[in-house]
C-alpha cells in the first residue's frame, strides 16, 4: 500500500467516524461508576448500534503485521470495566442465551455476561484507540486492521448479543409500569 493510500485509508471518513464512536462508547464506560441504570441502558441502547454500524463501514486495510498494536489495556482496565457494568446492572447480568447449531441441528444453551459482552467490546477498541492517538500511521493501518479483523471475529458477537440483552432489560418489563 502506497503512503497516500495509506492516509486516505486512515483519515478516511468511515473511518474517523468509527473513531469518534469508540471514544464516546469507551469514555462512557470509564465514567459509568455510579452511574444509574436507566441512563446506562438509554446510552449503551444508542451507541451499541451506531458502533455496529460504523465498524461495518470501516475500510478494507491490509496489514504487513510489523506493527500490530501491542494490548494497551491491562488486567485492572477491564476488570474496571466489567465490574462497573455489574454494579449497574447487577441482577440482569447472568444470562442464559440459547441458539441453534445448524451443524449439529440442536439447540445449544450457554451462560453469558452482560458485564464481560461491555469489557470484550471495550478492550479491542480502547487498544485501537491507544495507537490512533499515537499518530504513528504505519501502526494505525495496522490497528484498523486488527479493530476489524477481530470485529468480524469476536466483538461484533459480543456488541450483538449485548444489544439483545440490553433491549430485553429495557423494554421486557414495560408492561409492568
Amino acid at each position: 500500500m502506497k503512503v497516500n493510500d495509506k492516509a486516505k485509508t486512515i483519515y478516511h471518513a468511515d473511518t474517523l467516524d468509527f473513531v469518534r464512536v469508540a471514544i464516546e462508547y469507551c469514555a462512557f464506560l470509564e465514567k459509568s461508576q455510579g452511574r444509574g441504570r436507566e441512563d446506562y441502558l438509554d446510552k449503551m441502547l444508542k451507541l451499541l448500534p451506531l458502533l455496529y454500524l460504523k465498524a461495518q463501514l470501516l475500510p478494507q486495510v491490509e496489514s504487513e503485521g510489523d506493527f500490530l498494536p501491542q494490548g494497551k489495556v491491562t488486567e485492572d482496565d477491564y476488570n474496571f470495566i466489567r465490574r462497573t457494568a455489574f454494579d449497574i446492572l447487577p441482577d440482569e447480568d447472568q444470562y442464559l442465551d440459547v441458539s441453534y447449531d445448524t451443524g449439529m441441528e440442536t439447540d445449544e444453551t450457554q451462560w453469558k455476561s452482560l458485564s464481560e459482552h461491555m469489557a470484550d467490546i471495550y478492550q479491542p477498541l480502547r487498544n485501537f484507540l491507544a495507537v490512533y492517538q499515537d499518530g504513528v500511521e504505519d501502526c494505525m493501518t495496522d490497528a484498523l486492521w486488527a479493530v476489524r479483523d477481530n470485529f468480524e471475529l469476536y466483538w461484533g458477537d459480543a456488541v450483538v448479543d449485548a444489544m439483545k440483552r440490553l433491549h430485553h432489560i429495557r423494554f421486557a418489563n414495560d408492561g409492568d409500569k
